[in-house]
Parts: structure tokens; sequence; C-alpha cells
């Protein structure tokens, strides 16, 4: 060999060892993604919140060519999947498709938590938004919010009601309600939406709240009556259920569902991300998609906003759980 391609060799080799840290931090963004990615929903299949994750996993394994696999982990107020995702490596390959009521309702109520939303997540995308719909089995002898308080009120402790779970914004959102209007009610926690509507349309429960989109079948069919829905607007498809302000109980927490990852997802992915689902969320498909699942038009937010709405949304909520004297265990 000699000495000039040696030289050569020895340059080569100084070379790469030099850019060789550089590339292995570009490696997991710019080859990402490699392989399936799994979205963990924190709710039971056929829930609103898993409808909408199946349908983002679908458009994601459209645009990424790889599989998008949706994981259900119900239960816990969410704990279970928003720890499972929070325990996961941060490299995109497992992601979390939650909602307000379990990001940001539950950290109010829970005194202890497997994790803390804020700290232990990325904020990647905010995919929907839009109350909750109070509702009653269709013999209960009441039409509107006014007419159900008078029923609870002439009836204390007679009636139950049915969540989404312990620390949800059902449950939230009725404990504020029973002390503005003075009622006694006891919470029946549920795993999931579809359980409490078909448990309000079998008569076994009474009263109960669900995301807007899955009581509509039994809403048309008219086995359960639509009495109130929270937020600022009236939503598609149940258009005749008025919002709990118009019918004199001011409550305007909005209801949303997102995209997360666990924390220091690494900014080129947490970017493509939501590029990606807010591509998705701008097509006309997806806002036909929203009017049929019952919720607003779709938003298009930034990471930066959607952590925004994160910690105001803790902070509105643990104040309306300090003032109900809502915690759990």
């Amino acid at each position: 060999m000699t000495p000039h391609c040696s030289q050569r060799r020895t340059a080569l080799a100084l070379l790469l060892a030099a850019t060789a840290p550089f590339a292995a931090q570009a490696q997991p963004s710019d080859a990402w993604p490699s392989r399936p990615i799994t979205v963990v929903v924190a709710s039971a299949a056929g829930s609103g919140v898993d409808l909408a994750a199946r349908e983002m996993a679908h458009k994601l394994s459209l645009v990424f060519k790889q599989p998008v696999l949706v994981d259900n982990k119900p239960g816990g107020s969410g704990t279970l999947a928003g720890a499972a995702v929070a325990r996961a490596k941060a490299d995109g390959y497992t992601l979390l498709y939650s909602n307000a009521s379990f990001m940001a309702v539950a950290p109010a109520v829970l005194k202890s938590m497997p994790y803390a939303p804020q700290k232990d997540l990325t904020p990647i995308a905010q995919t929907a938004a839009g109350g909750i719909i109070l509702m009653v089995n269709k013999d209960v002898p009441a039409n509107n919010l006014k007419e159900l308080v008078a029923l609870v009120k002439a009836q204390p402790e007679r009636y139950s009601y049915g969540t989404w779970g312990m620390g949800s914004s059902g449950h939230l959102t009725t404990e504020w309600l029973k002390r503005q209007a003075g009622l006694k009610m006891t919470h029946v926690p549920y795993k999931s939406s579809p359980q409490i509507v078909n448990e309000l349309a079998s008569g076994v429960l009474q009263i109960g709240w669900t995301d807007p989109g899955t009581p509509v079948p039994m809403l048309e069919a008219k086995q359960i009556k639509g009495i109130a829905i929270s937020g600022n607007v009236r939503v598609p498809r149940t258009p005749q259920i008025p919002t709990m302000a118009e019918q004199g109980y001011p409550f305007d927490a909005v209801g949303w569902f997102g995209v997360l990852g666990p924390a220091n997802l690494p900014k080129p992915i947490t970017e493509r991300l939501n590029t990606e689902i807010n591509r998705i969320q701008k097509s006309p498909e997806m806002a036909k998609r929203m009017e049929h699942w019952n919720f607003e038009p779709p938003p298009a937010k930034t990471p930066e906003e959607f952590r925004a709405i994160l910690a105001q949304d803790i902070k509105v909520w643990s104040a309306i759980a300090k003032e109900a004297h809502v915690s759990a265990e």
C-alpha cells in the first residue's frame, strides 16, 4: 500500500468517525417510520374515541405505508392507556389516542396518577372537538334540563348517573351541576360510552353522559332522550339537543380528542405526525366523518397550541374539582 493510499484511508476513517454521532441522531427521524406503529386507545372498541382513532390510524397507514395498529386499553379513567404510552420508548412507534376527559379531567380529580400528562407525554395534534351529551332513558319523565333537575330534586338520591369513568368530564360536569342545582345523585362509572348507551336503552341506567357520536342511533330510534350538551354550540346530527347554557346552566368547557406520544418524542417525528394529521383533518372526507360522528368541524392545531390547550384545561378542571370537592383514589 502506498503512503498516499494509507493517508486517504486514514482521512476517510476519521471522517466517518466524526460524522457517526450525527448520523445516529438523524436516523430515527429520517428513517421513521420503518416498521408498524401502535396507537394505544384509552377507550373500548366501538366508542367515539375508538372510531375516531381507527379512522386516523387507517389514514396514517396510507400516508406512511406502514401498518398503524390500534390497541384498546380502556379503564382506570384513561390511566391504563396513558401509563402504557408514558412508559414506552420515545421513538414514534407507540402513540396515544385519548380525550380531554382522560388527559385533563382525570388529573384534576384522581389523588394519584401513574403518570403526569404534561410531564410524561408529548402533545402531537388535536383531532376533534365537541361537547358531551346528557341523556335519559325514554321512560324518564323529563325532556329538558329544567325538567330533569326538578325530577331529581323531588326524589333525592333515587337517581344515579353513569359516565365513562371516575374523574371523567361527565363525572365532573355532573358534580358541578349537582352543586349548582342542589341535586343528590350517585355516580356509576362505566368503562365505555357504548355500555352507558346500552344500559340507558335497557332501563338499567336512568341518566348518563357519553361522547356526542355513540348515542346517535339510539337517539334516532327514540330508545333514549337527549337532555343537554356541554360546550358552546349544538352539534350537527343532534341539533335538537340544546346546550346547557341555553337551559340556564352555562358550562363552556369543550371536550376534545387528540394524539400524544411519550415524553421527549423527537421534534422531527412530532412535527411530521402533526403535519400529516392536520392534512388529514383538513380533507373534505374528514369533515364529513366529523359531522357523522356528531363533532364540530375538525381542528388543526400545532403541537404547541395543543400543549397550551391541555395545560389550560387541566387548570380549568382542577378549579371545578376543587370547588365541587371532588376527588377519587
